[in-house]
């Protein structure tokens, strides 16, 4: 086999690993990635297997193989050196970041997107509750440049003006902000009691009120407010996979806020497989919920 058929094959099989790893660890986000163009769904899905498996590391996997705060520190720490050694180079033997090079070098994502997410990622072994302004930071970091880094891949290629790249840039972190704020509200108590973690600040979960649970719902309406106004106006590739994830969760934030928050405290809340089909078949017909 040549050296070229042989880089090839290898940048194939490192996005083969990073699609099955959104496959398998969300049905939302893998429903959503379906409906990208292609060459844009690779590199979402690149995005995606890199943030989810740093995720991993900090979140029981690397503790429950029997790993100190502190090596899990090391191994975070070592996987972000890797990832930015691979944006450099354009190899790494790590498949994951292999493929998530592959997506920063051809969509310009660089260490002013990575680095704040890694940031994010340490933050989640070090801190167990949070102010306003480290969580505002944490969630930029741990979300809103996930957004930042799709909304590169959605626009290679593409023209737009000044003003077009603000909105999307404003969007594109609302939508992210957007999907960790629901993701909190909806893992209360594996956070909480699991991880020993609360990031809603100055809110105690073992108390949270229906009150207090409506505040944050609306807090992610407003969000999904500014994200869904971008996504008609978004390229014809990834206009339909936004309007399905936009609509996936903004479901979800319903169903939370009809949720007692005493029952939300034990329960985590999930959208049922015929209304995904009907927002699979809305997002198709380019409806944003």
């Amino acid at each position: 086999m040549s050296s070229s058929l042989a880089s090839a094959l290898y940048d194939e099989v490192a996005h083969e690993t990073a699609a099955m790893v959104i496959r398998r660890y969300s049905t939302s986000f893998g429903m959503a990635s379906r409906l990208l163009g292609p060459g844009v769904r690779e590199d979402v899905e690149n995005i995606y297997g890199l943030v989810r498996i740093a995720d991993e590391i900090v979140d029981g996997v690397a503790a429950n193989a029997g790993l100190a705060s502190a090596a899990v520190r090391r191994r975070l720490d070592d996987f972000e050196l890797e990832t930015e050694r691979a944006m450099s180079s354009g190899y790494s033997s790590d498949l994951i970041i292999h493929a998530f090079a592959l997506t920063a070098r051809k969509t310009s994502i660089g260490t002013d997107l990575t680095r704040p997410f890694f940031a994010s990622m340490r933050a989640d072994v070090l801190k167990k509750s949070h102010t306003q302004s480290s969580f505002s930071d944490y969630v930029y970091g741990s979300a809103e440049v996930v957004g930042l880094m799709c909304l590169q891949a959605f626009l290679v290629g593409e023209t737009v003006t000044d003003e077009q790249r603000v909105r999307f840039v404003a969007g594109a972190r609302a939508l992210g902000a957007a999907f960790q704020k629901v993701n909190f509200l909806r893992d209360l108590s594996a956070d909480s009691e699991g991880l020993g973690r609360a990031y809603f600040p100055g809110v105690d979960v073992s108390q949270l009120t229906d009150e207090t649970k409506l505040i944050l719902v609306a807090d992610i309406d407003a969000d999904l407010a500014v994200s869904g106004a971008i996504v008609p106006d978004l390229p014809a590739s990834s206009r339909r996979a936004v309007a399905l994830a936009q609509g996936l969760f903004a479901q979800l934030n319903r169903r939370i806020a009809k949720t007692p928050a005493s029952i939300l405290m034990n329960t985590r809340i999930s959208v049922p497989g015929p209304v995904k089909a009907r927002l699979l078949v809305g997002a198709m017909m380019g409806r944003v919920s």
